[in-house]
């Protein structure tokens, strides 16, 4: 179940130049399925990536963090993989072997060092790694590389998604066009800092060493760090931006004049994938956009935006369509706001005056509120009446389906 999310086609995902992907079938948790990714790129390639903050972290995730410090920004960081059926997380000092054991086994099927991979893992938390079928199988994923296998990279990360997230976005700037494709998984534990997810998106343009960085780290947090839909951040949360360099755009500095187009490309599509995830939230019914505006910060817009968005009061009665809108101003009072003049707050549902100045607007009818609640996607409007700082993010209503997929997990 999905929420209007249309499925990604082929033709669509532009191939990026200096960029291949290959597949293979390792069996790791269900047979017959694609579970392992190799992506690899050309020498010089611009990497840069945004983890979880969860102190239980995977061993995939302290790899990651390893070799981009080491190698990020030289532009060797030549190679990815990732496989899907299980975390590798709260596996202890195994753990980190067979993470390291992946490296190796990759980096001599591509005559590489070991620090020039990154893995990744995504599946099952507190289980082995089965090391073996990893390596195995690595020479097959190696022997599919290509670049035009966006679907399938897609399809490879997957794990109680329902389809496949991948999208493309091309950017025409003074010194040529600049094409940016992107991939990613998360379903259920999304939650910001970071969304139980993995992203990918890799861009044809260059960067001077140190700009990717400071970009991608803007970028998660106006994108994956901007959706919730459980309440639960996992341990391999993980969002890379690589950039090959091999368009005839180079930038050198956020003054360039063609840094603010791909900037603003770049958050778009990480934004377009991040909706994905809530649009396909387990047991979503209904996407919702929480907008807080009239804060003196983006800080408190962004502390009652989350409270809003996590409250299962909130997300309950949007799944039930029912206009119990005293829960969205109960959220908004315990978001953290020591100072908040509850009597200067504005909401509205969609089109629909529901609080105004702090109190039920008189001229608000629950007729007004059903038929709001009754659509699958829902805007909550919120003004705080102190700035003018706002920020947005995305959630989704909270279904018995839910509980449901969560409680059958493993099996």
């Amino acid at each position: 179940m999905t929420v209007n999310l249309p499925l990604p086609q082929k033709d669509q995902l532009k191939p990026v130049k200096g960029f291949q992907m290959g597949i293979a079938q390792a069996g790791i948790k269900k047979a017959n399925r694609k579970d392992l990714l190799v992506m690899t790129l050309v020498p010089g390639s611009q990497v840069a990536g945004v983890f979880t903050l969860n102190r239980f972290c995977a061993a995939p995730v302290q790899v990651c963090r390893e070799h981009l410090a080491q190698n990020g920004e030289r532009g060797e960081i030549l190679a990815l993989v990732v496989n899907t059926g299980n975390a590798n997380a709260g596996t202890g000092e195994q753990g980190m072997k067979d993470a390291l054991a992946t490296c190796k086994a990759l980096a001599q099927d591509l005559k590489l060092n070991p620090e020039q991979i990154l893995p990744f893992s995504t599946g099952v938390i507190l289980e082995p790694l089965p090391i073996e079928k990893i390596i195995n199988n690595l020479p097959k994923a190696v022997a599919d590389l290509d670049e035009d296998h966006w679907l399938d990279a897609a399809q490879a990360i997957m794990t109680t998604d329902t389809q496949p997230k991948a999208s493309s976005v091309t950017v025409q700037t003074s010194s040529g066009p600049v094409t940016m494709t992107g991939i990613c998984k998360g379903a259920g534990m999304i939650h910001p800092n970071m969304a139980t997810m993995l992203g990918f998106i890799a861009m044809d343009a260059g960067f001077a060493p140190g700009l990717l960085a400071a970009l991608t780290r803007e970028v998660a947090d106006l994108s994956f760090n901007a959706i919730t839909i459980d309440g639960d951040t996992s341990t391999n949360d993980s969002f890379i931006v690589m950039a090959t360099g091999q368009a005839t755009v180079d930038i050198q500095s956020v003054d360039d004049e063609n840094y603010s187009l791909v900037r603003k490309a770049l958050i778009t599509l990480a934004q377009q994938l991040a909706k994905m995830i809530v649009r396909d939230g387990e047991g979503a019914t209904k996407f919702i956009t929480i907008n807080v505006g009239g804060g003196k910060t983006v800080q408190e817009c962004r502390l009652v935006a989350e409270a809003v968005a996590h409250s299962p009061l909130v997300k309950t009665a949007f799944f039930a369509s029912d206009p119990n809108l005293g829960r969205i101003l109960a959220a908004i009072g315990y978001a953290g706001i020591a100072d908040l003049d509850v009597n200067q707050v504005q909401m509205w549902l969609g089109d629909v005056w529901v609080a105004k100045d702090g109190g039920r607007n008189p001229d608000y009818q629950e007729a007004d509120g059903q038929r709001v609640m009754q659509t699958s996607e829902i805007t909550v409007k919120i003004d705080l009446g102190r700035g003018s700082a706002q920020q947005t993010m995305w959630t989704c209503d909270l279904s018995h389906e839910y509980v449901s997929i969560n409680a059958d997990y493993r099996s």
